[in-house]
């Protein structure tokens, strides 16, 4: 019997836009949400394989962040296919389990070996953080994560490592050498941080935070979200390293501090192209000092990312964030052709 021979790589990429001597990469923070691929048409069809959809994605947007790897920790195998299932090109951001950023932690979601390491007196607990394991468990846990993604790295597909902090994250000088400790735990991949608490933009912490990313090579992430929170960051913009990463997490403030049944519904909002121009001019400064720019709809709620990102694409390139403005037929949009997946 002939030997199976491994799925064709797909070779459709959307661009990347020439933003000054910048590249700059427009996409999503899921390609997967429930909502999106089971309330929204933005998929040709409902019932693709998970590879159609990666692919079919691969086609509109040419950069993508993992979100799923924030609850359970990657395996190389998922990585692999990953990479199995992307043009060549293709560049994948990926969010740091949430374990290794002080977030609380599914306890099922450990490796299961490790799941004994953890002190007895917080077996129990619903939550499971860093400090509830050894120092040297933590360690096994950060080189494991940095294993999972050495596929997707050596494919030249490994954007960025996203390490979003919890609010409670402070700049005090413990969270500081966290900091450090993760650049040399992770020594071959670029890091973006995201902070969620405005007090690391505060007066003059602000100039201190940058100087300090600058410092460790490590991106800061400019962030459009709500204000008015003690979580809240300005929409300020800043580059730290070679590589510029901007997030937008819409704008609901009724939903960003509450409690919601699922994280889509917390970033239930779409923008309006007004919205999306003031930051036109924002991603063309930080261009002007960065080599790439990673654009990032977070706001996964149906279709609003996709759409959005496809708007803020077409303002990048000088075009009316919606088709129909122009008062004339849409061309096709760069990257929009359809595959052919059966």
């Amino acid at each position: 019997m002939p030997a199976r021979r491994p799925p064709e790589r797909p070779t459709h990429l959307a661009p990347a836009i020439e933003v000054g001597r910048a590249r700059v990469l427009v996409g999503t923070c899921s390609w997967t949400d429930r909502t999106l691929v089971n309330e929204a048409d933005w998929y040709p069809r409902r019932s693709m394989t998970a590879a159609e959809r990666l692919a079919y994605y691969a086609a509109q947007f040419p950069v993508v962040e993992a979100d799923s790897t924030y609850y359970f920790p990657p395996t190389p195998e998922m990585s692999e296919s990953w990479v199995e299932r992307t043009p060549d090109g293709f560049t994948m951001n990926v969010k740091a389990y949430s374990l290794l950023t002080g977030h609380p932690t599914l306890p099922q979601s450990l490796w299961a070996d490790l799941q004994s390491e953890v002190a007895s007196e917080h077996r129990d607990k619903r939550s499971l953080y860093a400090n509830h394991l050894p120092p040297d468990a933590v360690e096994e846990a950060w080189d494991r994560f940095r294993h999972a993604l050495m596929p997707l790295h050596s494919a030249g597909k490994l954007g960025a490592v996203l390490l979003q902090y919890p609010r409670w994250f402070t700049p005090k000088e413990a969270n500081r050498e966290e900091l450090i400790a993760a650049r040399r735990r992770l020594p071959d991949y670029d890091i973006c941080v995201e902070f969620r608490n405005g007090r690391w933009l505060a007066g003059d912490e602000a100039d201190h935070t940058f100087e300090f990313l600058e410092h460790e090579k490590l991106a800061y992430v400019c962030v459009d979200e709500p204000q008015g929170f003690d979580s809240s960051l300005p929409p300020v913009v800043a580059v730290t390293s070679d590589l510029a990463v901007v997030r937008f997490h819409g704008r609901n403030a009724e939903t960003w501090n509450a409690d919601v049944p699922s994280a889509s519904f917390r970033f239930r909002y779409r923008y309006e192209p007004e919205e999306l121009e003031e930051w036109v001019p924002r991603i063309e400064e930080v261009a002007a000092s960065a080599k790439e720019v990673h654009v990032l709809m977070n706001n996964c709620y149906r279709d609003y990312a996709v759409d959005n990102g496809a708007e803020i694409a077409r303002l990048l390139r000088g075009e009316p964030a919606r088709p129909e403005q122009s008062g004339s037929e849409p061309a096709p949009e760069p990257g929009q052709q359809q595959l052919d997946i059966g």
